[in-house]
């Protein structure tokens, strides 16, 4: 019996890469496409070197239709897509709102355009816990309203949503958005993890090149938000749980098990982490110091985000596995490894 086969766009990305690797495990065939516009071509190796299958890979822009099509066409059917490829700095698209609209979109309704014309069923939505703006009532559910979005990517992820609504509703197409909390650590081989170009937007790989001498000091973005100890409040998940996720998608939408042509699920651990607790425990763990500072607080970080994920814990029968130890080691050894 053929394999199913998984298109992952974007899947050399930091969470693209690690789920490549476990939908190779479940016994998926998988290709990627991938623009490499924040990501890194040896990434392809070395998922071979953890799976020992090497996924078929095509250097495209989702968003060009005619480069699209070709895939589509010389890859046959395709049992679902894991659509990952956008831009993701949420501090850049503050400041940086059309290049986000027009990348994040474009490519979606490009995507869902190829999805109708080649009789393709199925998708899984990179989505965020960002869709929920600056939340009223912790933890969020899937059912709690969105606020307004404080960053033009949250933006993006909320009419993803909206499109992929109204998509499945009208069309022969089911999918699942998974909204993602906080993605952290890296795979236990230390062969792929968190690659940022540039200075890192995201706290765990900024505490890693802190350590690792790379940047001078690490900038926590206020310390007098109303939590505990006045720094923010996010859900982190290991990126290997996150992944693993995306394969029980995958799985519920191929064997039609789906209640509606559009789920939502969160995921993350259900456990809010401070900034200043992701620190002390990465110092704890892998035995260092960071040189850190308090700053100002950054545009369009809330206070507190953290998630109920009963839902996902229940129908799709995942739960996180990996603890702050697994994250903030894991993490370390990824970035040693590129010393």
């Amino acid at each position: 019996m053929a394999k199913k086969k998984i298109l992952v766009t974007g899947g050399l990305g930091f969470i693209g890469s690690h789920t490549v690797v476990e939908l190779i495990n479940a016994d998926y065939d998988v290709v990627i496409a991938d623009d490499l516009s924040n990501s890194q071509f040896f990434v392809l190796d070395r998922i071979e070197q953890i799976a020992t299958v090497k996924p078929s890979f095509y250097s495209i822009d989702v968003s060009d239709k005619e480069k699209l099509s070709a895939l589509f066409e010389a890859e046959g059917n395709i049992d679902a897509i894991i659509h990952f490829a956008a831009f993701k700095a949420v501090g850049e698209s503050v400041h940086e709102p059309i290049k986000y609209f027009h990348n994040n979109l474009f490519s979606l309704v490009t995507l869902l355009e190829c999805m109708e014309q080649f009789h393709l069923k199925n998708m899984v939505f990179s989505s965020s816990a960002t869709v929920y703006g600056d939340p009223d009532v912790l933890p969020v559910t899937e059912s709690t309203a969105f606020k307004k979005a404080l960053s033009s990517y949250g933006s993006t992820k909320q009419m993803g949503e909206e499109i992929l609504e109204k998509t499945t509703a009208a069309k022969n197409i089911a999918a699942i958005s998974l909204r993602y909390f906080n993605p952290v650590g890296a795979h236990s081989s230390a062969l792929i993890g968190e690659l940022p170009i540039g200075v890192p937007n995201n706290l765990m790989p900024f505490i890693a090149q802190t350590a690792a001498g790379i940047r001078e000091k690490l900038v926590v973005f206020g310390d007098d938000y109303d939590t505990p100890d006045g720094t923010c409040i996010r859900d982190y998940i290991h990126v290997v749980d996150l992944a693993k996720a995306h394969v029980k998608s995958c799985d519920r939408l191929i064997s039609e098990s789906v209640e509606n042509k559009y789920e939502v699920f969160n995921i993350g651990t259900g456990n809010g982490i401070s900034v200043m607790e992701v620190i002390k425990a990465f110092e704890k763990y892998n035995d260092l110091k960071l040189n850190y500072t308090i700053g100002k607080r950054r545009a369009g970080d809330a206070a507190a985000v953290y998630a109920d994920v009963s839902k996902a814990n229940k129908v799709l029968e995942w739960k996180a596995q990996l603890g702050l130890k697994e994250m903030a080691t894991s993490a370390w050894k990824w970035q040693q490894s590129l010393i």
